[in-house]
């Protein structure tokens, strides 16, 4: 019955439709200035609640719209798991319900805005950081990464990685929500914060410009398109790379482009590296195959004229469609939906590539698979280790015709805007995308095209760092001690108003007649009063000793 009384709140459907808002401003509908306006209906929706808990209960089912929205393209892998993760990981958005309420609700005084302003969005980060944790999928869907388009935006990121993006964000939303529901000064500061919001990006990137570049160096991404089978992708990948792509410094080919164990292909080996001769440059393939053992790894694997130079195995895998977790109690899902059939076994970590260019120099490469391009910490290890260009291969076959594809590619924009260096994707099957060390795109190919893209790259030097490098992850874990001092705020309010609910402690009166029930004795006094016996005993309670009477 509870369950039905919850469903049958309007509102609450309305809340989930508010979810879905903000969405739009991500890949592909690309919306970006919802990212600015998107929340509002939905944080006036948990601000109007009756109560703490129903506003609880509203975020909960905007969080759910929001990710069902945001990663529908997940529903032919995981099958009826998709909706489940969804509302459970929808509940993350608690606290933002709880926060809108219990301070944008009127009346909103100016201590309560300035509150709103810090601790609502620091509740809306909570709930992307604790999703960055690769065990509950890792950070898709970053409200931040709605601006990708936007380089002196992106400037926040450099600043502050893509969550101070969201930071900025979920504050000028705060400060409209503000200037709609107050007056007077609380309104002002509503409008200036969210004024100020809009332009902190853009004053940034103004006043600190790129370093001087250190050298430029060509780049060659190669996407063969949708092939059956191993052999035919091979074919074509050296078919585009002896043709428009012979020019480059680097090849670049992407995830999964050898379907075959290199380990045990020494003709394979052998081919690569007379290609890689004859074209004058290296080549960065990916290997997806069983090794020998019977175990899978997606593998980047740098060749060179001679031999294999080096190689990273792909450390993040993606849920589901990697492994699945807790496959001893989960692993039906592979039953009923595209899960993984087996768990794939992963690296042990980010580390750099060494690769030779055309003319001799090297150059120290962060090489990372797929998924991965979602972590921001991986392409700051691998700037940490003197990467002067970030490279990511990517399939994306399974996803063609949905959003995925555009949502995958635009995260380079925002990992060259945080390391400072230009950041290319190969895509097997699109989106084929490079950006500058500031996030402006350079060159793209949508899943439509088949060839490969050559675009020449400005390398910073290699002991340039932004702030973020420098700083890591310092803005979500200050919004963790913002909400921190929050609750120990509200719970020092709420203990002084709780001890005056307590009815103070009366210690009990007791009569001379022995009584301790004062009251009772009183209204027995003072009806024996009024009666025939009063003058019967002492203290007129004759009704309290019948057998004086007797």
């Amino acid at each position: 019955m509870a369950v039905w009384r919850a469903l049958a709140q309007p509102v609450r459907y309305g809340a989930l439709l508010a979810g879905a808002l903000p969405v739009l401003a991500f890949p592909a509908p690309n919306l970006e200035f919802l990212g600015w306006i998107g929340l509002v209906p939905g944080l006036l929706l948990m601000r109007g609640a009756p109560s703490r808990r129903e506003a609880a209960v509203r975020a909960w089912w905007f969080g759910t719209g929001y990710l069902l929205v945001a990663m529908y393209w997940l529903l032919p892998n995981l099958g009826p798991a998709m909706p489940l993760i969804a509302i459970a990981l929808g509940f993350l958005w608690t606290a933002v319900g709880v926060s809108a309420w219990s301070l944008l609700r009127p009346p909103v005084s100016w201590r309560r805005a300035l509150a709103a302003l810090a601790v609502v969005p620091s509740a809306w980060l909570l709930t992307e950081w604790i999703r960055s944790w690769q065990a509950l999928g890792g950070p898709w869907a970053v409200l931040g990464a709605t601006q990708w388009q936007h380089p002196a935006i992106l400037a926040l990121a450099a600043a502050g990685g893509v969550w101070l993006v969201t930071i900025a964000l979920v504050v000028a939303n705060t400060g409209i929500v503000i200037a709609l529901v107050a007056r007077g000064l609380p309104r002002l500061i509503g409008l200036a914060a969210a004024l100020a919001a809009a332009v902190a990006g853009p004053a940034i990137f103004a006043l600190t410009p790129p370093p001087a570049a250190a050298r430029h160096v060509t780049v060659a991404l190669v996407q063969p398109g949708i092939l059956n089978g191993p052999a035919q992708r091979v074919s074509a990948d050296v078919q585009l790379t002896e043709g428009p792509a012979w020019r480059a410094d680097l090849i670049v080919w992407g995830e999964s482009s050898v379907g075959y164990d290199l380990a045990a292909s020494p003709r394979l080996v052998g081919r690569l590296e007379r290609l890689s001769s004859a074209v004058g440059a290296q080549l960065l393939v990916s290997q997806d195959a069983l090794n020998a053992a019977g175990n899978k790894s997606k593998v980047a694997v740098l060749i060179g004229p001679a031999d294999v130079q080096g190689s990273y195995v792909k450390t993040r895998l993606v849920p589901f469609g990697e492994y699945i977790p807790f496959r001893s109690a989960l692993g039906w899902l592979s039953g009923i939906s595209k899960a993984a059939a087996q768990n794939m076994v992963p690296g042990t970590g980010a580390h750099v590539l060494h690769a030779t260019l055309r003319s001799g120099q090297p150059l120290t490469i962060g090489v990372l698979i797929c998924f991965e391009s979602a972590f921001p910490d991986m392409s700051r290890v691998d700037t940490d280790h003197g990467a002067q260009l970030i490279i990511y291969q990517t399939a994306d076959s399974t996803f063609q015709g949905s959003w995925e594809l555009a949502q995958h590619a635009s995260l380079s924009a925002l990992r060259a805007a945080e390391t400072g260096r230009p950041v290319v994707q190969a895509a097997l099957t699109g989106d084929s995308v490079a950006f500058d060390a500031r996030g402006r795109l350079l060159a793209s190919a949508g899943p439509s095209r088949r060839g490969a893209i050559v675009v020449s790259l400005a390398l910073p030097p290699a002991s340039a760092r932004t702030l973020y490098d420098r700083l890591g992850d310092y803005v979500p874990w200050t919004a963790i001690g913002i909400l921190v001092l929050a609750a120990l705020l509200a719970l020092a309010r709420g203990r002084p108003d709780r001890l005056a609910r307590i009815r103070p402690h009366r210690p009990a009166r007791i009569a001379w007649n022995g009584s301790r029930e004062p009251d009772r004795a009183a209204r027995l006094a003072g009806a024996s009063s009024e009666g025939p016996a009063a003058d019967a005993q002492p203290g007129g309670n004759a009704a309290a000793h019948p057998r004086d009477g007797s």
